[in-house]
């Protein structure tokens, strides 16, 4: 950390970005007792989906839907009926975990339908350091669904159901940087962060994002280089530039929730 800190303008609406209300009403989603999610009712309704999958319910003063059956098979026949119905973000054949207000497992679900279904979703961000304080990081590949071509952290990436926090870390950071955690010096988890927001694409989805941080110093001799073609380029960047980009708003908004919360 160089002690740069952002105008305090841009940081409080990089928070206000990070922590909005849906376009429009959502209720809740329940499986058993838990709430899994948040639905647009119109989109739900609009599947209509048979009752042995998820029904209109009201709780209390509070009405949502009721999902029936075994959670994670009920939750794929509701995926596969969302992407025929063109409301899907990208199909990617990849579990995520679904969770209740605790974070216990409940079952899984499809990547594609997390933010049209409100579910809370999961993810691990690397950020590293030169020796001599320079920031690594990475410009997002111009294919990409999701912020193509804006500054991100070392290494970022969702933590499928299959994969604990610490395995995330590891095959992420290999799959993106090319990187070993061995090869890193003095890792160390930096903190949580928590995205809350409309999505900008998809019909009907919201953000609910918690995020693990991790913090290392990448030594001269080891240079970042990506193997899943995501990343466009690394760059080694002074703490000047890093927040000349920041209030420019050329990073993500989750790298730089993580980067404004380490410093720059």
């Amino acid at each position: 950390m160089n002690g740069l800190a952002p105008d305090a303008s841009w940081l409080a609406a990089l928070h206000a970005a990070a922590d909005r209300a849906p376009h429009r009403p959502r209720v809740p989603l329940w499986a058993g007792e838990a709430r899994i999610g948040s639905v647009e009712p119109e989109v739900m309704l609009g599947l209509a989906l048979p009752a042995k999958l998820a029904t209109p319910a009201t709780r209390g003063n509070e009405s949502g839907f009721q999902v029936h059956g075994e959670l994670t098979t009920s939750l794929h026949e509701i995926a596969i009926a969302m992407r025929d119905a063109g409301i899907a973000h990208v199909w990617r054949d990849e579990q995520l975990a679904v969770t209740d207000a605790q974070g216990n497992r409940l079952g899984t679900v499809e990547r594609a339908v997390v933010r049209p279904l409100g579910v809370t979703t999961f993810a691990v961000h690397l950020v590293g350091q030169s020796p001599d304080g320079r920031h690594w990081v990475q410009q997002r590949s111009l294919t990409k669904p999701n912020d193509p071509g804006l500054w991100d952290t070392l290494m970022g990436g969702m933590i499928p159901a299959s994969d604990s926090l610490s395995q995330a870390l590891e095959r992420e950071t290999w799959e993106e940087a090319g990187l070993k955690l061995e090869q890193l010096a003095q890792l160390q988890h930096g903190g949580r962060v928590t995205m809350r927001r409309p999505t900008g694409s998809g019909v009907g989805g919201y953000v609910v994002e918690h995020i693990d941080w991790y913090r290392c110093i990448v030594p001269d001799e080891v240079v970042p280089a990506n193997l899943d073609g995501e990343v466009a380029q690394f760059r080694l960047m002074q703490g000047t530039e890093v927040l000349g980009r920041l209030e420019r708003d050329e990073f993500t908004i989750e790298a730089a929730l993580i980067l404004a919360e380490h410093g720059v």
